[in-house]
C-alpha cells in the first residue's frame, strides 16, 4: 500500500475518528485506524466494537492497493508536527512509513485482516427523518442524559416512535427532556442511543445522510463516511406518566431576562429560588453563607405567590437550547416538578424541597 495525500486532508480525516479508538490499552488493535487502497481510494475505519466510523477519500495521487493498521493516536501526533504540504504514506515490512521532504517516520502495525469489520448494511430498515432534524432534535436533550448510571438505560437517549410523532427523550432522574417531530412513515418502535454516539453524531452530520437500524446497531451513512453504534439493550422507563396532564398556571416569560438574572445570582452557588408573584419575579441563590438576589418587574396576572428551587444548571440548559424569544413556565404548586417548554421541545424539572 502507498499514496500520497495533502497534509490537511489527512489529518482531518484521522482527527476524526480519534472518538472511535480504544483508549485504554494502546496494545489493542482497536487502539489502531485501518487504512487501505481499493481502486486508487482511501478508506479509514475506526472501532471499539461499540462504535466507529468509515470514512473515504479520493484526492489521492502516486497509489498502489493494500492495507495496514497503525496506531491512531501516534500517526495523528505524527501528521500534526508536519509541515502543510503533501505526506507519502508507505506500508512496509509491518511497518508504516510516513515520509515529508526529508522528514521520516516509522510505526508498527498490526495484522490488517484482524481488523474488526464495521456493523453490515443488510436487513436494515430506513429511519425516514430529515437529518438536520434529527440532529437538532437530539442536541436539545443531550445535556440531560445520564453518565454512568446503574439502569444502563439512562446513559443514552430514547427514539420512542409512535404513529403520529417521534419523541427525543432522556433523563439523569432529576430531569426529563422531550423534543418532537411528526411522523410521516415510519413504523412504531423504540430505540436507545448510547450518550457517546450521540454526542459524535453532532459532530459528524451536518448535510443529508441515510439513516438505518436495526435491532442491535444504528448505522448513519453518507456517500464519503459511514458510522456506526451498537444500541443500548433494555427498556427506558416510562416517562409519559411524569408528564402532567394539566397545570394550574402557564406563564409566558422573557428567555433573555430569565437567563440574565439567573447568572447574576448564581456567580457563587449554582442552587437557587425563584419566586413569582403578582408584581414581579425574585432571584436569590440558596447559599448560606453568602447572598445573591435580583428582582424583575412585570405583571404575571397569578392570584398567589409560589416559588421553584432549583439547580440553576437545568434551567440554563434548557435556555440555551431554545430558539424563541419567550418561553412557557408551567407549576401546579411550590416543591412539585415544573414545566419549561418551547416550541417542539420541554423539559420537566425535579426542584429542590424547602420547608414550607
Amino acid at each position: 500500500m502507498k499514496f500520497t495525500i495533502a497534509k490537511p486532508m489527512l489529518e482531518n480525516a484521522v482527527s476524526s475518528l480519534q472518538p472511535f479508538l480504544e483508549k485504554k490499552d494502546a496494545s489493542a488493535i482497536t487502539s489502531h485506524i485501518y487504512l487501505e487502497i481499493v481502486n486508487s481510494k482511501l478508506i479509514l475505519k475506526a472501532t471499539d466494537y461499540e462504535i466507529g466510523l468509515e470514512s473515504q477519500i479520493t484526492e489521492l495521487t502516486d497509489t498502489s492497493e493494500g492495507k495496514a493498521t497503525v496506531n491512531g493516536s501516534n500517526l495523528l501526533g505524527i501528521i500534526k508536527r508536519l509541515k502543510n504540504s503533501e505526506i507519502i504514506i508507505e506500508a512496509v515490512d509491518n511497518n508504516l512509513i510516513i515520509k515529508q521532504n526529508k522528514s521520516n517516520f516509522k510505526l508498527p502495525s498490526y495484522e490488517a485482516n484482524e481488523y474488526p469489520s464495521l456493523a453490515q448494511m443488510d436487513n436494515l430498515k430506513n429511519l425516514d427523518i430529515n437529518t438536520i432534524n434529527l440532529i437538532n432534535s437530539i442536541r436539545k436533550i443531550t445535556p440531560a442524559i445520564d453518565n454512568n448510571n446503574p439502569k444502563f438505560e439512562l446513559n443514552g437517549a430514547l427514539i420512542d416512535i409512535k404513529a403520529n410523532k417521534i419523541n427525543f427523550v432522556a433523563t439523569d432522574t432529576r430531569r426529563l427532556a422531550v423534543s418532537h417531530l411528526q411522523n410521516i412513515s415510519n413504523d412504531e418502535t423504540q430505540i436507545i442511543i448510547p450518550k457517546k454516539a450521540i454526542i459524535e453524531i453532532q459532530k459528524l452530520f451536518l448535510d443529508e445522510a441515510t439513516i438505518s437500524y436495526d435491532e442491535t446497531n444504528l448505522v448513519i451513512s453518507t456517500s464519503n463516511m459511514k458510522f456506526f453504534t451498537k444500541l443500548i439493550n433494555g427498556k427506558f422507563p416510562d416517562y409519559e406518566r411524569i408528564i402532567p396532564n394539566s397545570l394550574k398556571y402557564n406563564l409566558i416569560l422573557p428567555k433573555a431576562i430569565l437567563v440574565e438574572s439567573i447568572k447574576l445570582v448564581t456567580s457563587l452557588f449554582s442552587n437557587i429560588k425563584i419566586t413569582f408573584n403578582a408584581s414581579g419575579i425574585v432571584f436569590e441563590s440558596l447559599d448560606e453563607d453568602s447572598e445573591s438576589k435580583t428582582q424583575v418587574d412585570m405583571n404575571l396576572n397569578i392570584d398567589k405567590d409560589f416559588y421553584l428551587a432549583v439547580n440553576a444548571k437545568y434551567l440554563l440548559d434548557f435556555l440555551s437550547l431554545t430558539n424563541n424569544e419567550n418561553i412557557t413556565v408551567g407549576f401546579n404548586e411550590s416543591n412539585l416538578p415544573f414545566y419549561l417548554e418551547d416550541d417542539k421541545f420541554f423539559t420537566i424539572v425535579m426542584p429542590i424541597v424547602l420547608e414550607k
